[in-house]
């Protein structure tokens, strides 16, 4: 059985005649009814009874041909899409941590998207398991993850597991971030007991899933302070921060631009020396896009920027 013998047999309905749908079909009768026969005896049932009146549908066969009207109809759609030039439609999908470095080098790089051909873009902020298990499958093509250096040997044996290429975006400390009008905020440096009073917003992916949780705080800064706000949505996480005064956060580097939006200053903490790695990864058997190139560009161009 083939897709020409399913348009074949749908044909034979539409027609309710052998030789109108050979003439309809170009082809000689014989060998339409010669092809109905063999994919009757294939399926081991009788599709059409013929009778003196004309071809009649029997019950096998209409569920047959139910089947048959719906793969014909999918193989048009696939043909359709494809004769139509959606090939050569861009795309690209990312999955990253809520990050604004990343987030304006994604916006450079969308500046730049051509105007005249479809696109498909995708851009999810997200945690490193969840970055990690999206490339993985395939639902996205690039990835950067983010950890605590001390678990480079956790998560190098992990990429290697999963057949990912990693290439190193940068390492950094993260900064101590809070509202200009934060009771700390005029202090030169600022001690990490001096936080254990005030509410930390918290973003760090505390997730490394061969340690205990308590494991994985204490190699953090979350162990300073005992109130926490999780919030996951970068912009709310400053929206807190300026409107809250007692509130600070550790965040990667932030563009001037970004501080004086929500009127935030970033103080000097000199007991701060956990370094955090910035990680992009793909798949072994991904060739990388021109779309993707130009954003590794740009990741490295923004990179350079802001994280000295």
């Amino acid at each position: 059985m083939n897709i020409l013998h399913l348009k074949y047999a749908v044909e034979i309905e539409k027609t309710k005649s052998i030789s109108k749908a050979a003439e309809n079909l170009f082809m000689a009768q014989p060998n339409l009814s010669r092809a109905i026969k063999e994919l009757e005896e294939s399926l081991g049932i009788t599709i059409f009874k013929r009778t003196s009146k004309g071809i009649t549908v029997t019950p096998d066969g209409e569920e047959f041909l139910r089947y048959a009207r719906r793969i014909i109809s999918q193989v048009d759609e696939v043909e359709a899409i494809y004769s139509s030039g959606r090939r050569n439609k861009q795309t690209f999908s990312l999955a990253a941590p809520g990050c604004s470095y990343i987030a304006l080098a994604f916006t450079e790089f969308a500046k730049q998207l051509p105007k005249n051909i479809p696109s498909e873009i995708f851009y999810r902020e997200t945690n490193t398991m969840n970055a990690i298990s999206d490339v993985v499958k395939g639902d996205c093509n690039l990835g950067v993850i983010r950890y605590l250096t001390v678990f480079d040997k956790y998560f190098r044996n992990l990429i290697e597991e999963k057949k990912l290429i990693p290439e190193i975006i940068a390492d950094f400390s993260y900064e101590l971030v809070m509202s200009e009008k934060h009771p700390l905020a005029n202090k030169d440096n600022i001690l990490l007991d001096e936080l254990r009073d005030y509410i930390e917003i918290s973003n760090a992916d505390s997730c490394v899933p061969s340690l205990p949780s308590v494991e994985v705080k204490k190699a953090g800064l979350s162990e300073i302070a005992d109130k926490h706000i999780n919030v996951f949505e970068r912009a709310t996480q400053f929206e807190i921060l300026e409107n809250v005064a007692d509130t600070f956060m550790w965040v990667s580097p932030l563009p001037d631009e970004t501080l004086k939006r929500y009127g935030l200053t970033v103080k000097k903490c000199s007991q701060n020396n956990k370094i955090y790695r910035d990680m992009l990864i793909y798949r072994k058997d991904y060739k990388l896009s021109e779309l993707d190139k130009r954003f590794i560009t740009e990741l490295c161009n923004s990179k350079r920027k802001y994280i000295k």
